[in-house]
């Protein structure tokens, strides 16, 4: 959820960045040649040969339906860089949902530029976590000092660097990563990112000190007592969650804590500083999940991994997800987010596989408890999963703002029933009815 306001892969080894677009995988059909009929898309693969284990991916970015904005484009965007620098044992995989205005702009100007310093880095694989910072807090910097007006927009990040057996993951704001876990006979859903919202104590508390009044927008609008400083859980309170606001002023809104971009409610604590934390992989990591909040809105952390491991190829568990975040999106509003996924599975890691980190350098670790936000995992984690947070990195005097396009509220009265036939029609076919061999 953002502001008050509302709301391209080939195989190794190139890379992909994905602008904002229209439909992206939405169905299982392939033709002759392997590809989605609809995408003319295959299996992206890629090997990470110092663990002898390969990464099988798909994305897809599908823009939102915005009744009151008809022409309004997706503002997420996605980046997959492979083999960085040189490295055939280095990935990296990001998603960027823009906000705002210049939204687009944003989340396209931070998925380019924030790959390009990490990969230009010479400090990456000996610390990982440094050359995250460096990178976030650098790109920030950029855009603010760029043509885009980021007064009012910006754009949230999640990311995740794959080196060797370790994965990395970056985050700012209210998108986020999941991994999946064999435990016995379950597959459990463990995130690997945790949102940042008013609705954490910590990130509540941090915004406070910057000067941030939080308040739902019913508590601006005088419907709701200001002074009640609990709004539950994000479950149950997304509809109107605790937003950011100037002391005197109806702006910027924000719902989330952290962003890039954004000047305007830098000065009330949003910043670009991002959380990493580091998992090391075994081979009861099935795959991870890397989505914009348009996923995570309404679906669970766990929905989610149950999705994709219903499916054998990762385009038609995009291609379900989608048609069922559109749905619920649409049973409680008349509109919906864009939505932005990309799956990874891991194929082929066994246990003789791990050791060094990159098969080149290593890096130093601080373990720590991972924290779950919204939609977390329905269950507890696996044991047999060793994950590893970073230092957190503590606010800077470099902090961010932003405003996000209109991401709750929608004015429109229109009932979108084209859409809704559209989209059974792709839901549909994502179970066969509409493929062909």
């Amino acid at each position: 959820m953002g502001c008050v306001n509302g709301k391209c892969c080939s195989r190794y080894p190139s890379s992909t960045d994905g602008d904002s677009g229209g439909y992206g995988e939405m169905g299982s059909c392939r033709n002759a040649t392997n590809k989605h009929i609809l995408t003319q898309r295959s299996l992206e693969i890629v090997p990470v040969p110092s663990q002898n284990y390969e990464l099988q991916y798909s994305v897809l970015t599908q823009r939102g339906y915005y009744p009151d904005s008809p022409d309004k484009e997706n503002q997420d965007s996605f980046c997959i860089r492979t083999q960085i620098q040189g490295n055939p044992n280095v990935h990296f995989f990001g998603v960027f949902d823009g906000h705002g205005h210049f939204g687009t702009e944003c989340s396209r100007f931070v998925k380019n530029r924030l790959s390009e310093i990490l990969a230009n880095d010479p400090t990456l694989l000996d610390d990982p976590v440094k050359a995250y910072n460096s990178a976030f807090l650098m790109t920030n910097y950029e855009l603010h000092s760029s043509e885009i007006d980021d007064s009012m927009s910006g754009t949230t990040a999640v990311t995740v660097l794959v080196i060797g057996d370790a994965i990395y993951v970056a985050n700012v704001g209210d998108s986020r990563a999941v991994i999946a876990v064999k435990n016995g006979n379950r597959i459990v859903a463990e995130n690997l990112s945790s949102d940042q919202t008013p609705f954490r104590k910590d990130e509540y508390e941090r915004v406070k000190l910057c000067g941030a009044r939080v308040l739902s927008v019913d508590q601006v609008e005088g419907l709701k007592d200001p002074d009640i400083q609990t709004w539950g859980d994000e479950e149950s309170q997304g509809g109107d969650p605790p937003r950011l606001w100037v002391q005197n002023g109806m702006y910027p809104g924000t719902a989330f804590t952290r962003s890039v971009g954004d000047s305007t409610a830098e000065k009330i604590g949003v910043i670009s500083v991002p959380e990493v934390s580091m998992v090391r992989l075994t081979p009861n990591h099935l795959f991870f999940v890397v989505a914009s909040d348009g996923v995570f809105e309404f679906l669970s952390s766990q929905t989610v991994v149950d999705m994709v491991a219903r499916y054998p190829d990762s385009r038609d568990a995009c291609a379900a997800i989608a048609g069922e975040s559109y749905k619920i999106w649409l049973e409680h509003e008349n509109r919906t987010d864009d939505i932005t996924i990309i799956i990874v599975h891991i194929k082929g890691l066994s246990n003789s596989g791990a050791g060094d980190t990159d098969g080149t350098t290593g890096a130093n670790r601080n373990p720590t408890s991972s924290r779950t936000g919204r939609g977390s995992s329905d269950s507890s984690a696996a044991s047999g999963s060793e994950i590893y947070r970073s230092i957190r990195s503590e606010f800077t005097d470099l902090q961010l703002s932003m405003n996000r396009s209109p991401a709750i509220v929608v004015p429109s009265p229109s009932q979108p029933w084209e859409l809704v036939g559209l989209l059974i029609g792709l839901w549909m076919g994502v179970s066969g009815a509409f493929c062909q061999n």
